[in-house]
């Protein structure tokens, strides 16, 4: 087994809360490995321009509360190309770095793999707020983006109760459904529209509305994933079909922003940690995930062949929530 010396740490793809706890867990495991840890500023793309920083258990101390990351991220066309990678490898060999650990989503771990594929270990950690990496159950930064969307919810909800009238919320979630149906089944919405269920827009929303008004609600809560469509023309349809004027409120990057929680602090923890020690025991080009509570470790092809998908039964436990208030507050 080749002696590990100094490693890298990048942040790629959309930021998300957890990330920096998950930096400053690779850079203090790597010293109490007796191994350097230089951060690569702005991902990928810090790669190919050399643009890093060398880290010490001083300069990742005091960022475990603090959301966003101190190194940066971006998205690289460069990093796309067979020449990108390249400089990204002559840069890995400059510093004298023995492996690298990529902290982001998919797009992240398929840079992953094609880096590892040129001879230079990686360790991939899920951090993304929409939670859609296939190879683990839980990623850095979701529960943050619930708890951010769930307290803006509750005080939208306030004000819309005051004037009896009907919310659009729209969280994020372009291919997945996660993050609305969370926070769906938590703030207890009238409904919530995911990319993993059709959408017939009289049952599953003018109906639920409806019914609602029936049993005696004047207050009414959409909550919309970005990949069903846009807030806004929702809003309009449901003024057409039903003569009520909605309000629409895109959350937007407020989710990815604030202190993470307990849960996203303790998890980057504990992935930041395993990463390193994969390094370590010479087992790169793989992906560090939680199942059942448990940090799992899988090769980066087996990991991205993998798909997750939406727990229906959460949907339809929303849908069962909303029928027993319909029920009970029926003349």
């Amino acid at each position: 087994m080749a002696t590990i010396k100094r490693i890298g740490v990048l942040t790629s793809g959309g930021d998300a809360p957890g990330m920096n706890a998950a930096v400053r867990a690779v850079t203090r495991t790597a010293l109490s490995c007796g191994m350097e840890c230089i951060g690569i500023r702005r991902g990928w793309q810090g790669l190919i321009n050399g643009d890093f920083v060398k880290l010490d258990s001083g300069s990742v101390g005091h960022i475990l509360s603090r959301g966003g990351t101190i190194l940066y991220t971006a998205r690289s066309e460069d990093f796309m190309t067979e020449k990108g990678r390249q400089k990204a490898v002559a840069t890995c060999k400059l510093l004298g770095l023995d492996g690298v650990v990529a902290i982001g989503g998919d797009g992240t771990f398929r840079g992953a793999l094609e880096l590892s594929r040129l001879g230079v270990p990686v360790v991939g950690v899920p951090a993304t707020i929409d939670n859609d990496v296939g190879c683990t159950n839980y990623t850095i930064g979701f529960d943050s983006a619930c708890n951010t969307a769930i307290e803006c919810i509750d005080k939208l909800r306030d004000t819309m109760q005051s004037h009896e009238r009907c919310s659009v919320v729209e969280v994020m979630g372009r291919n997945a459904g996660f993050l609305a149906l969370y926070v769906g089944i938590a703030v207890g919405a009238t409904a919530v529209l995911v990319p993993e269920h059709e959408l017939d827009f009289d049952r599953d929303v003018i109906e639920r509305i409806r019914e609602s008004r029936l049993a005696g609600n004047t207050h009414f809560m959409i909550v919309v994933a970005e990949g069903v469509g846009s807030a806004v023309e929702i809003g309009k349809q449901i003024q057409e079909a039903l003569g009520i004027q909605p309000r629409v409120t895109v959350l937007g990057h407020l989710q990815r922003g604030g202190s993470p929680t307990a849960r996203d602090r303790e998890t980057a923890t504990r992935m930041g940690y395993y990463a390193v020690k994969a390094l370590a025991e010479g087992r790169g080009n793989c992906i560090i995930g939680t199942q059942e509570g448990g940090i799992v470790e899988l090769p980066i092809e087996e990991a991205l062949a993998k798909e997750k998908h939406l727990q229906m039964d959460r949907y339809h436990i929303m849908e069962t929530m909303q029928f027993g208030n319909w029920v009970k507050s029926a003349p």
